[in-house]
């Protein structure tokens, strides 16, 4: 280990271990299992991956399933949840949703899941849940309830937590403020059926951190990036710190995890996660 990394290692390790202390949230970050050791050196308290790539019957045969296996159980960093659920040719809503074709899947890769030990999936998928030009909004919003619950359900079956994700309007046509990825979650009324809170694309919808209120009971899980080319923390100067705030009045004791667009993760990491690990400390105050 080189002497940069080793003083990150010495410094970071301080700072978590602060921030454990006063019981703010730890951060996370979005990354490939492969870059394990120099997400360690920076400090991360978990990664969250690809479920096409680690989970996905689709990619793994069982016998390859079961060398992810031996990776994940490998990593200095753990994985804690993947992302990017249900491929986007499993319609969630429209007049082509297959029920039968995306619970087996659901099923096999929450199965998995459990295996990996994990104990999360975020749900953004905006291809799956898109909204098909010309269907009926309302009646889009019912079958994603309505399946959204027989998910949640298998979802129980090997004690995994669902978190939804608001998705701005670039990415999906569906659920894109905060309130209405909340409104749904209420509605679905299932313990393993929460709410991801992503910042990003709050921002990107202009949303203030107001509109965190309410979440309390619901919030399980927070990604965050700069509005600009979705950055690190950081880059341009992003003042993130009323969303944190706004996070603590509403008592979340979830992780943050950074989900960003890197030009180079070893030399920006270690500044990226310092600039976040701060505006948490300020907006915690």
């Amino acid at each position: 280990m080189n002497k940069f990394y080793l003083i990150c290692l010495i410094f970071f390790s301080g700072t978590v271990l602060l921030a454990q202390k006063k019981k703010v949230p730890a951060i996370g970050v979005v990354q490939d299992i492969e870059n394990d050791s120099l997400l360690n050196v920076i400090g991360f308290s978990c990664l969250v991956e690809n479920t096409a790539k680690m989970l996905s019957p689709r990619n793994l045969t069982d016998q390859q399933f079961q060398e992810k296996l031996k990776a994940i159980k490998r990593l200095k960093v753990p994985m804690y949840a993947c992302n990017i659920f249900i491929p986007g040719d499993l319609k969630m809503v429209g007049p082509k949703v297959d029920e039968q074709a995306l619970l087996t899947y659901v099923d096999i890769v929450l199965r998995r899941a459990k295996e990996a030990g994990l104990t999360l999936i975020t749900w953004g998928s905006g291809g799956s849940r898109g909204v098909p030009a010309g269907f009926d909004r309302e009646e889009a919003k019912k079958q994603f309830i309505y399946l959204a619950r027989k998910v949640a359900a298998v979802a129980a079956k090997y004690d995994i937590l669902l978190a939804l994700e608001n998705l701005n309007s670039t990415e999906c046509n569906f659920m894109n403020k905060l309130g209405e990825a909340l409104e749904v979650v209420k509605a679905v009324d299932h313990k393993n059926f929460r709410l991801c809170i992503d910042i990003y694309h709050m921002l990107k919808e202009n949303e203030l951190p107001a509109a965190i209120a309410g979440t309390k009971k619901y919030a399980i899980y927070c990604e965050v990036a700069e509005k600009e080319g979705r950055a690190p923390p950081g880059v341009h100067g992003e003042d993130l710190r009323p969303y944190f705030a706004a996070l603590k009045k509403e008592k979340y004791k979830g992780k943050i995890v950074m989900e960003c667009r890197w030009t180079n993760l070893a030399a920006q990491g270690a500044l990226a996660y310092q600039n976040l690990h701060q505006q948490i400390e300020d907006g915690y105050k």
